[in-house]
């Protein structure tokens, strides 16, 4: 399989109507030809995992390309200037979440991107650190100080402005919140005490993130607190 290949069968399957949906998440039209993600994923099964193709196919600048290689990439084979050069090309959401937990979140010491970035100025560089934080409670078994650090760490660093951050801010709240009962209530607190402070930006997660997590219930057979409006949460 060439890159030229890949690009055949993605302008094969692509649909203006979706390219236009990419475009609105500030993907520039020349970088985007217009292909769901979910078609994507199934796609990248069957592309050669090997990193240097796969940076190949990353330097097309195709939006969809780069979410390819992205799903492609063994972490394993991720050094830390890999890292450095990928993020340094993120420019969407999508795609900083997308790194974030198909390759960064299964480093072994992913913890010191989270304390690197999350006083960065740099916006994705910024949003991955939250992202991570987000990610980590679903990926391994926190304790209650661990929890507790990264509640404080959220506080410490979310006063931004930027709307990508502030909801990266709330996720990593809201996903902490769910990983018990003892959680859900230093969650919740953590999120009121930062109702109270002056900084815009703060009050903004806490009230975002106070939605789901006076919400939070456990479930039968669940290790993770569930939202009562989800369908499960409704059968409580």
């Amino acid at each position: 399989m060439t890159i030229d290949e890949i690009i055949t069968y993605l302008e094969d399957s692509s649909s203006e109507k979706f390219k236009k949906n990419i475009i609105k998440l500030g993907i520039p039209a020349e970088h985007t030809i217009g292909v769901p993600t979910s078609e994507l994923r199934k796609f990248a099964r069957k592309l050669p995992k090997d990193k240097d193709f796969l940076m190949e196919l990353w330097q097309t600048n195709y939006h969809e390309c780069r979410i390819l290689a992205v799903l492609a990439l063994k972490p394993k084979d991720c050094t830390d200037e890999d890292i450095a050069y990928f993020m340094s090309g993120i420019i969407s959401w999508d795609l900083c979440d997308l790194f974030c937990k198909n390759v960064l979140i299964k480093q072994k010491d992913f913890d010191r991107f989270i304390q690197d970035w999350i006083d960065s100025d740099k916006l994705y560089f910024k949003r991955a650190a939250f992202t991570l934080i987000a990610s980590t409670s679903t990926h391994a078994s926190l304790s209650i100080p661990e929890i507790s650090a990264y509640l404080a760490l959220i506080d410490q660093h979310s006063a931004d402005d930027r709307l990508l951050v502030k909801k990266a801010a709330s996720w990593a709240l809201r996903e902490l919140g769910k990983t018990n009962e003892q959680a859900k209530e230093l969650a919740i607190a953590q999120a009121e005490a930062m109702q109270q402070q002056s900084s815009k930006p703060k009050q903004w997660i806490a009230k975002d993130a106070l939605k789901e997590l006076t919400l939070l219930v456990q479930a039968p057979g669940r290790s993770r607190l569930i939202s009562s409006k989800s369908k499960m949460g409704k059968e409580l």
